[in-house]
């Protein structure tokens, strides 16, 4: 294997097989390193980090990773009203995810509230795609296939 030294990402980089970490900007590296695998692994497992019934009014929003200052922390969001429920809990949810990453993962647990209208939000886009001045600018359109295909598109969405 020879050694390269005028590289955009690092200094001196080997040619040949190397893992796809390595292949990665720094950049990237940095990201990865601090929030991707805490936050994607309890994304991944949270169901089984939580329980049936808190799964259902409760998701992970961010992770924060500790500092000289604070401790790691994770952000929940909670349905408003089963907070209690997730407050008298949280002693668990910490001690279940440090045993499973198998180190002090999370010192603490921030709980952040919202009504629930993230769901009212998704039937409304759907049904704003469809409405007849959409349809108008897509009529507009000169090229057919172009117009049939949107028009099939916008169809879709007023069935769901």
């Amino acid at each position: 294997m020879s050694l390269k030294y005028n590289s955009k990402q690092r200094y001196k980089t080997i040619q040949g097989l190397r893992s796809f970490k390595d292949t990665l900007p720094t950049e990237a590296k940095r990201i990865l390193n601090k929030k991707g695998k805490i936050y994607s692994e309890t994304l991944d497992n949270w169901k089984y980090l939580v329980g049936k019934d808190l799964f259902k009014v409760c998701y992970p929003k961010s992770f924060k990773g500790s500092n000289k200052i604070k401790g790691s922390c994770l952000n929940i969001m909670v349905k408003r009203g089963s907070e209690v429920d997730l407050e008298y809990s949280k002693k668990d949810i910490i001690k279940k995810i440090n045993t499973f990453f198998g180190y002090q993962a999370i010192d603490i647990i921030m709980l952040n509230t919202f009504d629930g209208q993230h769901e009212k939000l998704k039937d409304k886009n759907s049904l704003d795609a469809t409405k007849n001045k959409h349809i108008n600018k897509i009529r507009n359109i000169r090229n057919d296939k172009i117009k049939n295909s949107l028009i099939e598109l916008s169809k879709l969405f007023k069935q769901k």
